[in-house]
């Protein structure tokens, strides 16, 4: 029996404020357990939630951005249910009135296709506390730093067929929140993870099949692993005989599979109800459009100017505009440069992208600022410099050694392009290799390589390589 898969996402995005959605505890990642956690938090007697408003702009941004639906009117609500890290007893959520819903976001596939995945609904709530295992033997710590961090929850539509699809919709949507400012979208800390709701059935039936939920997932590389491996258990499941059973289940990620955890609850379970200290949220147009007009210039909008103003193509545009913060350097790089697009692209992507690799570096702390990359690709535009010599001092970069122009200068790096100078080194060149010079004016053409690199060798590759070649064509044809 051929299966289809389907998927949907629930990706929980801590909103990037200072203070936490309903009280003025700090949100800072790190501190001590329990020295954030306020009596508002905890939902001690006589303390009321307030709102904080950032939380309410930051939706309304990504509501905007992913042609969503903001909602005039939207309400929290009490989501009732026991945790050992939830002190109230209960979370502060938002049900039957999301403040953002109905909207979509278009992914790009490897093979160069594009896919509308559905977002049914994105809510604001406050996260719960943490329990910690490894320190305690035997016991149960907890945490409350987190309890009242503010989160919105995107839930996609059961739109996504594919591992790679959830993938590729999850970083579209981290790399949104990432330029909106909205989130930091650190996975490691927490800021970013998702659950996956995963189910198959038989290919062209409407119905849709059971599904596990999958909990708390922190990297791409894990939502891959969990959905192959939960389609894969399901398939063979059903196959065998058996049936899916509703339910919520972990990601091993050491054993590389997912194990049950518990039942999966239904809303009702929950009882969802108004919560009574808290007044609904109304939004005018004017507040709205605010918000719009302070937009940055969103992903897709910025791929597709890449394209067009620096001549790249669709796929040199997305890997540069992946991330805000790449985008930026890329400008900056450009107008630094004075010159070509593409031969920042290239270096941007190429060199610098390896070295940061290497040294397990982020672009926002890169040894060679935009700047510094700028000035050296105006060393190979104007001719100071070769390409392959520009390695050579790119690294000289990257150890601190100075700028372009003082390691050019330091270490007799200049490209020789005295039309006389060079001329003079080929004919020398010629001179030495007489058989060469016989077999290549008999046919051997690809010898032409071989003058090229004695060259350059000589100029201990200082010669200007389209000099070179058009010198040593004229003369060996002569």
């Amino acid at each position: 029996m051929e299966w289809e898969t389907v998927i949907g996402l629930e990706i929980h995005t801590q909103l990037a404020t200072r203070s936490k959605i309903f009280s003025g505890a700090s949100t800072t990642y790190g501190a001590e357990p329990n020295t954030q956690a306020c009596a508002v938090d905890l939902g001690l007697p006589g303390v009321l939630p307030v709102l904080n408003a950032e939380v309410v702009r930051m939706a309304a941004m990504f509501g905007l951005a992913t042609h969503s639906t903001v909602a005039p009117r939207s309400v929290f609500a009490r989501k009732n249910y026991f945790y050992p890290d939830l002190p109230k007893g209960y979370q502060i959520s938002q049900f039957e009135l999301p403040i953002v819903h109905d909207g979509y976001l278009d992914i790009e596939l490897k093979d160069g296709s594009s896919k509308r995945i559905g977002i049914t609904r994105a809510h604001l709530e406050e996260d719960a506390g943490k329990s910690l295992h490894e320190a305690y033997l035997g016991k149960t710590g907890i945490d409350l730093n987190r309890a009242g961090t503010p989160l919105l929850e995107i839930v996609s539509e059961p739109d996504i067929r594919s591992a790679k699809e959830a993938v590729a919709y999850m970083k579209k949507i981290h790399s949104l929140v990432r330029y909106l400012g909205i989130s930091d979208g650190n996975m490691q800390e927490g800021s970013f993870r998702c659950d996956a709701n995963v189910s198959v059935r038989p290919k062209g039936q409407q119905a849709y099949g059971t599904r596990a939920e999958i909990k708390n997932i922190n990297s791409f590389r894990f939502v891959d692993q969990a959905i192959n491996y939960e389609v894969e258990r399901q398939i063979m499941l059903l196959e065998s005989g058996g049936t899916v059973v509703q339910e919520t289940r972990l990601f091993d990620a050491d054993r590389q599979e997912t194990r049950s955890m518990r039942s999966k609850e239904e809303a009702n379970d929950y009882r969802y109800f108004p919560d009574p200290d808290l007044l609904p949220v109304e939004l005018d147009e004017t507040f709205l459009e605010a918000v719009r007009k302070n937009l940055p210039e969103l992903p897709d909008a910025r791929k597709a100017r890449f394209a067009s103003e620096h001549g790249l193509s669709d796929y040199d545009a997305a890997v540069l505009t992946a991330s805000r913060e790449l985008a930026d350097y890329f400008e900056a790089a450009v107008q630094a440069a004075s010159g070509s697009g593409k031969l920042t692209a290239n270096w941007v992507m190429g060199e610098l992208s390896g070295a940061l690799n290497k040294s397990d570096c982020d672009i926002t702390n890169s040894p060679v600022s935009a700047a510094a990359l700028g000035g050296l690709l105006r060393r190979i535009e104007d001719g100071t410099i070769s390409g392959k010599i520009a390695k050579q001092v790119f690294e000289a970069m990257w150890k601190g050694e100075g700028s372009a122009d003082a390691i050019i200068e330091q270490q007799g790096l200049k490209q020789i392009s005295d039309s006389s100078a060079i001329e003079g080194i080929i004919r020398e060149v010629l001179d030495n290799n007489p058989k060469q010079i016989e077999q290549y004016r008999g046919g051997q053409e690809k010898l032409f390589g071989f003058f090229v690199g004695q060259v350059m060798k000589a100029t201990q590759g200082k010669a200007n390589p389209k000099q070179v070649n058009e010198l040593l064509r004229k003369l060996l044809d002569s």
